[in-house]
């Protein structure tokens, strides 16, 4: 029988893992408000009406579609994608690319801000004795996720670079995931460099491939490090949001 894990952080209001415009917002309607709204769709209802004076619960949400675990479109790095191609937006992710063998590579070992190479991904499918292929989903273990739900989470794990993201598109890899809060290394320390060197190909340099390149990118995965190297299917479907840059994914591996 298969084994199936949840890999994806629950949307949670007030949560500080994001920067503080992008914190979510829930406002919950309990039973008792609902019985109240419901008198609207039902002219002359009183509580005695309802089970127990009850009515139905709703959740009002004010978030950003990059919340919780989530997938990234190509619009989200760009206009443009696979040099000049118009950008696909998340209500056109091709299906055929949500459910994939998985890949889970461990880079927890590298410190904090690490920039992942080729040569450091190479090593890491040495060890594991695996040669990516088309239709493979890459997920990369950070080192952040032990730190959601508290403000260093945006600080912690390594990113992956305009050169290693490039990389593992060309080996027919068309989505990757992550357990940090970007793609990219964490911002702060790009910020940092960015300030010192003036290099501006250091921006964002892990999502701006997708200007080259095309590919899909989840980010705030959980429970990765449940995962073995190779051996589980990887599924992830957005929700459908027309014309986004992004959408809530839940995340799920079955172990096979």
């Amino acid at each position: 029988m298969s084994k199936f894990i949840d890999l994806s952080v629950a949307i949670e209001s007030g949560l500080p893992s994001d920067p503080p415009i992008m914190i979510p917002k829930i406002t919950y309607v309990d039973h008792a408000l609902g019985a109240e709204s419901m008198k609207a769709f039902y002219p002359g209802l009183t509580a005695g009406d309802l089970p127990g004076g009850l009515g139905w619960a709703v959740e009002i949400l004010e978030v950003s579609t990059h919340a919780g675990t989530h997938m990234d479109a190509p619009w989200h790095f760009h206009p443009t994608q696979d040099q000049g191609k118009p950008a696909l937006t998340i209500d056109n992710f091709p299906l055929d690319w949500g459910v994939g063998n998985g890949v889970k590579l461990d880079f927890s070992d590298f410190p904090d801000g690490y920039n992942i190479s080729v040569e450091d991904i190479k090593a890491k499918l040495g060890k594991i004795g695996h040669t990516l292929s088309p239709g493979d989903v890459f997920l990369a273990q950070s080192g952040a996720a032990p730190y959601w739900g508290a403000p260093e989470y945006l600080l912690k794990g390594c990113g992956f670079s305009r050169e290693s993201t490039l990389w593992i598109l060309d080996q027919g890899v068309h989505v990757v995931g992550t357990d940090g809060w970007s793609w990219d290394r964490p911002l702060p320390f790009q910020a940092k460099e960015f300030a010192q060197t003036k290099n501006a190909a250091i921006i964002w340099e892990g999502h701006f491939a997708g200007i080259e390149k095309g590919y899909f990118q989840i980010e705030k995965l959980t429970n990765l490090d449940l995962l073995p190297s190779t051996g589980f299917k990887f599924y992830c479907f957005p929700i459908k949001i027309k014309g986004a840059s992004a959408g809530w994914i839940r995340a799920v591996a079955e172990l096979v």
